[in-house]
């Protein structure tokens, strides 16, 4: 039986409000920004920015520039990074822009390589450091923090004046990357403090064309002086270790227009603010800053998130009606070491979560040292949408279908909506979750009813949703000239290719991709699998194997020619888009891939790496010290790199996996575990470093001395148990991970060499008491709370430039 979906897209609404912000971009720049009420603009053109934070302060300033490309190539068109103030002025007076603290350079190489600039300057900033980022010196001198308090206000302007400084000349008025500042961070009942913060920043010198602050959890806002910026996350650390998944992560895999999330913050947040009047959604668009690119640990609650728990959020959140995708974090990073106490957020500062002392992680996209993750691959491949076609959804509105869910725990009803001009538009199905998985829903079809064009029933044959899928279809897509009516693939980009404009589309597995043409569009069409087959007003093209050699071939009725390339699921995640060698070309890699100039560069463990372009260059490519093999891919030209020798000047980067075994020597065996202590609101605290001396496994790494010789991209990968588990070369602490199942990666390039070759790597693992108030999600009975580990392995890859033949 076939199970109705049926949507009524109403009448157009009115055009949304202009000019009523006080947002105004530097006069003259040739691309200005502006906001409506509904999205923004750049250049007069509706604008869909994708922003992702990266921490400069917590990560090594030599490798910024190769990390900042790879963001760009997963689609980030902006990076946003917390101006951690106890980051550069631990000590007062001793303020330091220098090394991994240069925030001048961290934008410069922004600028160069096109990406915009967000600092979120606080005071306060929260990013899981010691007191928020605000200083010890500070607390001790200023009795009322985050209030207009003379005392704390005096410094705050004195720190503002100090970044001013540092970004003097980037502005956007100076053709720099700057495009918005965000003025402290989740704070919730001082509106009037939040406009004495951006006055303080704008006489400090600090000019932007956004000015923005967090909204979730019922924000009280200085009236429009700041635009709101909403997020979500697919799990959290900071609720209690035996609550389960929480409602509110849940809330973000639902099609909903509710904007505001109360969970985000909320073991911090004064709960007589909550129920706050909502902002008005009429006048500022639906933008985010935090969505989930993962999610930190804490020693209490040790989340999981997954690849599609992450791709499922972002799709959503597009679906939903956003026009700005912000995550938190895209890059993960590494807390400096303080001076005077550790950095991190923990107990002994009053918060309720401690935390590593050094990972950050997150679990995110781009890991600590730069691994390239699964969740990389998928939001790169809704990134790509967005680039392509971002102008287009931007301005359109979400419309929920007339059945919705019953509840946030109503997992039996498909979860769907569109967004849509009122004639066109694009359909988002989201069919996962994390945690509860969402059943299969066979029969599937949908209607949708425009108001100012013919209704769309698709596909020509009712299909299964398969449980875990999610994906976004086009209605109605105008490519060069023809008329995709809908398709049960997702646009992914457009290349030229062959004398053709090539949409780009990916397979959804389980479902059999159909492509429907508006016949009066298309003079003839050559498919290379499948059948075509004229229906009313339509062409359907059915049967279609997706791979490299789906290209369906349709010369239009105008005379231009256009290529639809259906992609298997697997392959699309590997596709990048950039400039290689003087054109745009679509690029299939599952590594690491970046475009620099005149040079592609691909970060790869394989033996003998290998890439597919479409469309291939005049001659093949080359790679100083290596051959290079040529084959044809489908309608790809496929390059495989066939290995240089070893004492080649081919450097070695981070990240993914050789299988080199690692031994592993236990030195000392792990005692009992210690007595569970709690600390702020009951919850669960790190056992004290007295314990971590006499009671954890010691186990002694010996590092082969070609590692030593050029460390870096390589990692130590461990798959252990236990507790908590700490590194050190000599007494310094260099890594640690509380357990939550994930692997332990460590990067041999962040140790001392000197150090590390006369003294080792020792690492320590700290057992878990069974009685101990942690939440460590998947885990079955008892073996996995003893100390040890379990299996160890070198992580090695090369980069490699490849540059035109």
């Amino acid at each position: 039986m076939v199970t109705p979906h049926r949507l009524r897209v109403p009448a157009p609404s009115a055009p949304p409000l202009t000019g009523h912000l006080p947002f105004t971009d530097a006069p003259g720049v040739p691309d200005p920004i502006e906001v409506t009420g509904r999205w923004l603009t750049r250049g007069g053109r509706p604008w869909f920015p994708v922003s992702g934070e990266f921490h400069y302060s917590r990560y090594p300033a030599r490798e910024w520039e190769e990390e900042l490309l790879k963001m760009k190539a997963g689609g980030v068109t902006a990076v946003a990074s917390y101006v951690i103030w106890i980051h550069h002025e631990e000590i007062e007076g001793r303020i330091r822009f220098d090394g991994d603290r240069d925030l001048r350079r961290f934008t410069e190489l922004c600028a160069r390589h096109g990406l915009d600039f967000i600092p979120r300057i606080g005071p306060w900033s929260h990013a899981e450091v010691r007191n928020g980022g605000l200083p010890d010196w500070l607390l001790a001198r200023a009795r009322r923090p985050r209030t207009d308090d003379p005392a704390y206000l005096e410094p705050v302007r004195a720190w503002f004046t100090k970044i001013a400084g540092q970004l003097r000349g980037l502005d956007r008025a100076h053709g720099g990357p700057i495009v918005a500042i965000q003025i402290e961070n989740e704070l919730y009942g001082q509106p009037d403090h939040l406009r004495t913060l951006k006055r303080l920043a704008q006489e400090a010198g600090l000019s932007a064309p956004l000015w923005t602050s967090t909204a979730w959890g019922g924000v009280q806002l200085p009236g429009e002086e700041l635009l709101p910026l909403y997020g979500g996350y697919p799990e959290a650390f900071w609720t209690e270790a035996d609550g389960g998944w929480p409602d509110t992560c849940r809330k973000h895999f639902f099609f909903t227009h509710e904007r505001d999330d109360e969970g985000i913050g909320a073991d911090l947040r004064p709960t007589t603010v909550r129920g706050a009047d909502p902002v008005p959604v009429d006048r500022f668009p639906w933008a985010t800053c935090e969505l989930g690119g993962g999610m930190a640990v804490a020693y209490h609650r040790r989340p999981r998130v997954e690849a599609a728990d992450v791709g499922a959020l972002g799709l959503t959140k597009i679906g939903c009606g956003s026009v700005w995708q912000g995550y938190y974090m895209f890059h993960g990073g590494t807390n400096p070491p303080g001076e005077l106490t550790p950095l991190q957020e923990s107990h002994d500062t009053g918060y309720p979560n401690d935390l590593p002392v050094l990972t950050y992680d997150f679990q995110a996209p781009l890991g600590e040292y730069g691994q390239v993750r699964p969740s990389y691959h998928e939001l790169r491949l809704q990134h790509l949408l967005l680039a392509g076609f971002g102008h287009r959804i931007a301005p359109m509105e979400s419309v929920l279908p007339e059945r919705l869910p019953a509840g946030q725990h109503d997992r039996d009803t498909l979860r769907w909506a569109v967004r849509t001009d009122g004639t066109s538009g694009f359909l988002f199905v989201t069919n996962h979750q994390p945690h509860e998985p969402l059943p299969d829903h066979p029969d599937t079809a949908f209607t949708v009813d425009f108001p100012d064009a013919p209704p769309l029933t698709l596909p020509s044959t009712p299909v299964t949703v398969p449980s875990g899928a999610y994906f976004c279809w086009p209605l109605r897509l105008d490519v060069a000239g023809l008329r995709l009516e809908w398709a049960t693939a997702q646009p992914v980009c457009t290349v030229e290719a062959g004398g053709r404009t090539v949409l780009v589309l990916a397979a959804t597995d389980g479902i059999a991709p159909e492509l429907a043409l508006g016949a009066d569009t298309v003079a003839s069409v050559a498919t290379p699998s499948g059948e075509v087959t004229p229906v009313a007003d339509r062409i359907l093209v059915s049967g279609v194997r997706p791979g490299t050699d789906a290209l369906v071939e349709v010369d239009a009725a105008d005379g231009s020619r256009v290529g639809l390339l259906v992609l298997d699921a697997a392959t699309a995640r590997t596709a990048y888009r950039g400039v290689a060698w003087g054109a745009e070309r679509l690029v299939l890699c599952g590594d690491g891939v970046v475009f620099d100039g005149d040079e592609m560069r691909l970060h790869s463990p394989a033996a003998e790496p290998s890439f597919a372009v479409l469309s291939a260059p005049d001659s093949a490519p080359v790679v100083a010290g290596a051959r290079v093999r040529e084959a044809a891919d489908g309608v790809f030209t496929r390059y495989t790199i066939e290995a240089a020798p070893l004492d080649t000047a081919a450097t070695i980067e981070a990240a993914t996996l050789v299988d080199t075994s690692v031994p592993v020597a236990l030195v000392r065996p792990a005692g009992p575990a210690p007595e569970p202590v709690t600390g702020v609101q009951g919850r669960a605290s790190v056992p004290a470093d007295k314990y971590v001396e006499t009671l954890t496994a010691e186990y002694r790494v010996h590092v082969p001395e070609d590692l030593l010789r050029a460390p870096a991209g390589v990692l130590l990968r461990l798959r252990w148990t236990g507790d908590l588990a700490r590194a050190y070369v000599g007494d310094v602490l260099v890594a640690d991970q509380f357990y939550s199942g994930r692997a332990w990666d460590i990067g041999l390039d962040r140790l001392p060499v000197e150090a590390l070759r006369a003294q080792g790597l020792r690492l320590k693992v700290l057992p878990l008491a069974a009685d101990a108030r942690v939440h460590v999600p998947g885990q079955v009975g008892e073996a996995w709370r003893a100390a040890g580990v379990r299996h160890a392995e070198w992580v090695v890859s090369r980069s490699w430039a490849v540059r035109a033949g």
